[in-house]
């Protein structure tokens, strides 16, 4: 793929679309960047979703809109712990407090992170304004950042909280995990930093061995060789959703919320890059989706993997990722 083609405008569909309850699925996206600051940024999306400020603090704001509410905050939890230990409330502050100083100063440091709201799949061009907007101010994105490492965090609702779900999407993510590096061009400052580390080979290895694995079983492989929230597929929230106490025993990060979607935290944010779209990044993310529905070529592609391993050296990673192009250049 071309880095500088044409930005993508079509979102496209996941061969399952409802949830359990028959409803439509839903997706959350965050957004990280700096270059403009909180204020700034704030007015920027309550602009463009005709939304409306309910809630603000020196580190953060909560903008109220059609698509529901949206976060705009400084990527810092000490600055965000602060902001409200000193009185909640942006307009309780004085004018000459610390607080609010550090706030702005901050904007050029840290990331502003956007949080959107859980929005159906079938909404997501919605987004499309936001994104414009962003990409006509002077938002900077992961190329600006040497130690940042911004990114675009996807955030699906899994169709079944079931352990056959769970063990499909485990696969198809593992089978296509490296691809995945090379499709969304992944930043090398990114690339070097502990913020998105890959699934150790050892673990593709057992899900892909596995036929029916019960939720125990999946939620002690897991857990053992992923035990941080520092994976380009972050299972945990979704793994605390189905277990809290399980996951709390495994890994202590009170960082980690409960919510039954994967946490994807792969895509870089280039936000500054006219060519980019959110929906290039959610349709790499997609070949996920698409694979997870397909046994047959999921078992093909576990068999194919397995025999790939080599004494000492374990799979070619080249080789794998040439492997899974050709799968993709003959659908």
């Amino acid at each position: 793929m071309a880095r500088n083609q044409r930005a993508e405008t079509e979102y496209k569909q996941p061969p399952e679309v409802n949830n359990a309850g028959g409803k439509q699925r839903t997706i959350g996206i965050e957004l990280e960047f700096s270059g403009i600051s909180l204020e700034d940024t704030e007015r920027l999306v309550r602009d463009v979703l005709d939304g409306e400020t309910v809630d603000e603090t020196a580190a953060a704001r909560t903008i109220k809109s059609s698509l529901g509410e949206f976060k705009v905050e400084l990527d810092w939890d000490y600055l965000k712990r602060k902001a409200k230990e000193e009185g909640g409330e942006a307009d309780g502050l004085s004018e000459d407090s610390w607080i609010n100083h550090l706030s702005k100063a901050a904007a050029w440091l840290v990331p502003i992170e956007i949080v959107c709201p859980p929005i159906e799949f079938d909404q997501l061009q919605q987004l499309d304004p936001l994104i414009r907007a962003l990409q006509q101010s002077d938002a900077k994105g992961t190329s600006e950042s040497m130690i940042a490492a911004y990114g675009t965090h996807i955030n699906p609702e899994i169709p079944k909280l079931d352990a056959p779900t769970l063990h499909a999407y485990l696969q198809a993510y593992s089978l296509l995990q490296w691809w995945l590096v090379e499709a969304h061009h992944v930043n090398n400052t990114r690339k070097l930093s502990p913020f998105i580390d890959l699934y150790p080979e050892e673990y593709v290895l057992e899900i892909l061995k596995q036929d029916k694995p019960d939720m125990d079983q999946l939620m002690d492989d897991y857990l053992e060789f992923n035990p941080s929230r520092n994976r380009a597929l972050d299972m945990l929230p979704l793994l605390c959703e189905i277990n809290k106490e399980r996951v709390r025993a495994a890994v202590e990060d009170k960082k980690i919320k409960s919510r039954p979607t994967f946490h994807y935290r792969l895509p870089d944010c280039r936000i500054d890059d006219p060519d980019w779209s959110l929906a290039r990044e959610w349709n790499i993310w997609w070949q996920v989706e698409k694979l997870a529905y397909d046994h047959d070529k999921r078992t093909e592609l576990c068999e194919k993997f397995i025999s790939a391993k080599r004494p000492l050296i374990g799979v070619s990673r080249n080789r794998w990722v040439e492997e899974i192009n050709t799968w993709l250049d003959q659908e």
